[in-house]
């Protein structure tokens, strides 16, 4: 059963050019998926549209079988949400937060909000505009998952947190995960973060989804190969072989990166080109990252 669902996503912004343009992907029950992309990709767009705060000009968003305009109450019972520029009312104490968070969902678990409380040592009477931008995030991530949420969406949640605010951030997601069955996606630019959390990644480039594949899969069947300098080969004869998802001109050579084995790269390289002195090697998940937005064409 896919709890989030896009399907021929549009959306563009003034001067009309496509933000997203027909980007396409479903997450399953209990999936935990990263969302990667550099600044614009329109990861923050997607997340949105999927909360009903945006609204797609072509295509659609399903949420729960839902459309999340047309249906918001019942969407929003049933998801949480984290994002990086999320402002909660700076004038209110954490109590105070929290009972506004109570009253708007009934399954609130006030046991759960008390852990959380006590985790990240917050007390109920501090004032939100007193507290650290970390403590800020933490109170903003105990009330989306206090009233155990089926999704949970999170939008560049831990940016701008120092490691140890972010990595207790991210435990806390991963226990939620693993003790409620959470469906989970989140995007980052931290591919540590998304190394321990994920499962799948969907990488969004040039308004599509360039990349949507199990990790465990990504980190055996995708490959860097370095084409020398003076082979003789073109960027564009490198882009042309099947399985090449993106090259691009360094000074040593040529990068490209395959979704094959390194061994299948480096024979397609041999017997489509001629180009005998690549080498080919298994690419980590945030080398990959810089090589595709860097120079997918």
């Amino acid at each position: 059963m896919s709890v989030l669902e896009f399907e021929g996503i549009h959306r563009s912004y003034r001067g009309g050019e496509d933000v997203l343009a027909g980007v396409e992907f479903a997450v399953k029950e209990g999936e935990v998926v990263g969302l990667l992309g550099k600044n614009g990709a329109g990861k923050t767009t997607l997340i949105r549209i999927a909360m009903g705060m945006l609204e797609p000009q072509r295509g659609s968003a399903r949420v729960f079988g839902l459309d999340p305009r047309e249906r918001p109450l019942e969407v929003k019972r049933r998801v949480g949400y984290v994002s990086e520029d999320q402002i909660l009312p700076p004038f209110l104490t954490v109590a105070e937060v929290v009972d506004i968070h109570r009253g708007l969902f009934p399954s609130w678990d006030d046991t759960m909000s008390g852990e959380l409380a006590s985790r990240f040592e917050l007390s109920p009477r501090a004032r939100i505009k007193n507290l650290s931008k970390g403590q800020a995030r933490q109170v903003a991530l105990m009330c989306a998952v206090s009233h155990r949420p089926e999704l949970l969406l999170l939008d560049e949640p831990a940016g701008g947190l120092d490691p140890a605010a972010r990595r207790e951030f991210l435990e806390t997601s991963i226990r939620l995960l693993n003790e409620e069955g959470t469906t989970i996606l989140f995007s980052s630019h931290y591919m540590q973060d998304v190394e321990r959390m994920a499962g799948r990644v969907v990488m969004l480039h040039d308004g599509g989804v360039l990349i949507d594949d199990e990790l465990d899969a990504l980190r055996e069947a995708h490959t860097l190969a370095l084409v020398p300098a003076g082979s003789g080969v073109t960027r564009e004869q490198v882009r042309g072989i099947a399985g090449c998802l993106g090259v691009r001109e360094r000074s040593d050579g040529l990068h490209a990166v395959f979704a094959l084995p390194p061994d299948e790269a480096c024979g397609r390289l041999e017997s489509e080109l001629g180009v005998g002195g690549a080498s080919c090697r298994s690419i980590a998940l945030e080398d990959m990252f810089i090589e595709l937005v860097g120079g997918q064409g």
